[in-house]
């Protein structure tokens, strides 16, 4: 395999896993930078907030790699199970389905003509009428494998989770507030902007609701930290 064709697989799979890795990013981007800025609310020792924040990204990275690894393979095992079912049923029911193909075929967008058509031409053929009534009951695309959603889940988590962490390595525990602060909103508007993108959305609405996010996150980590300190230190 050649670099070039390499780098066109990689960007295939990229292209098809765009959806795991936003929301992975978005996930590590926000659990960490609720914990670090949780950690950070009640310490100024730079190790304690390092030491939590790269355990806490680590794990979240690896549950949710497991996540993603286990929802792509439970989903392609529904849709085998599903296959396997609509060859039974075309074994026991043909009659049947071949009865109901102009109105699915009309409801997929073809005219009456061209229902009645298609329906007389595969109402005879085995492999012609599972292959239709499969194309009409299957999702539009296979999900990419477990392990390369999985592995992508891992990615871009994990590299997400790791701008809140830098600041709190690179300066003290004051100044890296302020830095990471800034440098994780920068980044959560980077992901609303993406995740209005695919999913074709308004792109202001969705940046206000992926920073408020984050914000709610990094204050429920504020608050509980602040609470917790204080309970012990009562």
């Amino acid at each position: 395999m050649t670099f070039a064709s390499m780098l066109q697989r990689l960007r295939s799979s990229l292209f098809k896993s765009a959806g795991t890795v936003v929301f992975g990013m978005e996930d590590g981007t926000v659990s960490i930078f609720g914990l670090i800025f949780g950690v950070a609310a009640t310490t100024s020792n730079t190790a304690t907030v390092v030491i939590a924040g790269a355990s806490g990204a680590v794990a979240a990275a690896v549950s949710m790699m497991a996540g993603a690894y286990l929802e792509v393979e439970t989903t392609r095992d529904a849709m085998a199970a599903r296959r396997a079912l609509v060859q039974s049923d075309l074994t026991a029911q043909s009659g049947a389905i071949v009865a109901s193909l102009p109105t699915r075929l009309a409801a997929a967008g073809l005219t009456e003509e061209q229902s009645a058509a298609l329906t007389g031409a595969v109402a005879h053929d085995p492999t012609a009428l599972s292959g239709l009534y499969l194309a009409l009951e299957a999702a539009p695309e296979d999900p990419p494998g477990p392990w390369e959603q999985a592995l992508w889940m891992l990615l871009a988590d994990f590299a997400a989770a790791a701008v809140p962490i830098v600041p709190f390595v690179l300066f003290s525990v004051a100044q890296a507030r302020v830095v990471s602060g800034v440098v994780t909103l920068l980044l959560l508007i980077g992901l609303g902007v993406g995740r209005a993108r695919i999913a074709k959305r308004d792109t202001l609405r969705t940046v206000i609701e992926t920073v408020a996010i984050g914000i709610a996150a990094a204050l429920a980590g504020v608050g509980i930290s602040l609470l917790v300190d204080r309970g012990f230190a009562g």
